[in-house]
């Protein structure tokens, strides 16, 4: 994708991947930071995917192939979805709301094209149609930010809040610290990004970069596609079924796995929050290795400083790691902060079944 127009602003400087399109930051990324999270910012996200679908049976039909109960999805209402493979693996995710007549779905940068792909080829004689809107792009602010005029569509994360037939692998929603910040994506015209964030800018806020927007998801514990998962990642490791997942509806590509692991627990491996030791300077980068002892143990996902914790990343870690143990990454110090537990059982588990203990008479040979 080509820069974003607001590339242009003085100070920018540009993202690396997955952020490739639009800036890092303009010049003060700690006071961009704290501005938007006091609701006084908008970030460029220009460089995300959006993707729509049309047609008399689109909510059905996505309900049907992914992992949300959307075929009594209401107008307006703010949602997530993902699209897993056979096994249960997280392939794509994307923001999901519907307008009444169409339903909108926001990706990651790169991946628009791959979701369409699969979506067509799942269609088959349902009344839908699928296509990728190249003339759109998202901006982000808090949730109690600044209003963006002339947005086609307002997404508002739902993240942390456990929905109605959902899971969760972590700490209750008013214990999470997704409870303190919520972001919200609003969808305008390409060609109007730049009067929409001046628009903003002269309603208070100011111009963040996407540092910030990182700093504030990695603060809350909030997954995304492209940094937390890998070819091996199901959703239980991420504490992302409390949002994305719906445990009971009906068929979907990969839901026998979600419907065992949650009922006999213990994903293999565990999100985790690291405190880094900041007395360096330095910071490692996503997917670095992380070290307990002589033994590897995971790797980091996300890296940030933020504005009051300092230098902290999320993690994978294998589950059986001990949440107390300090960890090194890259000769750097870590402590944990847990998120999805070592124990691996999400809320709400059926009781395990009692299970009579075999006669031996019965294997007794003549």
């Amino acid at each position: 994708m080509s820069a974003s127009a607001l590339m242009s602003r003085q100070g920018a400087v540009a993202a690396a991947d997955p952020d490739e399109g639009v800036a890092a930051h303009y010049g003060e990324p700690m006071h961009e930071q704290r501005a938007l999270e006091q609701g006084r910012a908008v970030v460029d996200l220009s460089h995300r995917g959006v993707v729509t679908v049309t047609g008399a049976d689109r909510l059905t039909w996505l309900h049907s192939i992914t992992s949300q109960h959307l075929n009594a999805l209401e107008p307006g209402v703010s949602t997530e979805m993902l699209v897993l493979d056979p096994h249960g693996r997280v392939e794509h995710a994307a923001a999901v709301i519907d307008d009444g007549a169409t339903t909108w779905l926001i990706t990651e940068s790169g991946t628009a094209a791959g979701l369409v792909a699969y979506l067509e080829s799942m269609k088959f004689a349902m009344r839908v149609e699928v296509g990728t809107r190249t003339d759109l792009a998202v901006l982000g602010t808090s949730a109690h930010g600044p209003t963006i005029d002339g947005a086609l569509i307002q997404w508002r994360d739902p993240w942390p809040v456990t929905a109605p037939g959902s899971t969760r692998y972590g700490p209750d929603d008013h214990e999470h610290p997704g409870a303190q910040w919520q972001g919200t994506l609003w969808l305008v015209q390409r060609e109007d990004l730049p009067a929409a964030a001046s628009a903003a800018e002269g309603a208070g806020a100011r111009l963040a970069g996407v540092w910030a927007w990182e700093a504030l998801r990695v603060a809350t514990w909030r997954p995304r596609h492209a940094r937390e998962c890998d070819e091996r990642t199901i959703p239980h490791e991420l504490d992302w079924l409390r949002t994305a997942v719906h445990l009971e509806k009906g068929c979907y590509r990969g839901q026998e796995t979600i419907a065992r692991v949650f009922t006999m627990g213990r994903p293999p491996r565990r999100l985790t929050m690291l405190h880094l030791d900041g007395s360096e300077h330095i910071t490692p980068d996503p997917g670095a290795t992380i070290m307990h002892g002589e033994r590897e143990v995971g790797r980091v996902t996300s890296v940030v400083r933020h504005h009051e914790l300092g230098p902290v990343a999320l993690a994978v870690l294998k589950r059986s790691v001990d949440p107390e143990a300090t960890l090194s990454v890259e000769g750097l110090a870590a402590g944990q902060e847990t998120i999805v537990t070592p124990e691996g059982f999400g809320t709400g588990r059926p009781p395990p079944q009692d299970r009579p203990r075999p006669n031996p008479a019965l294997r007794r040979r003549p």
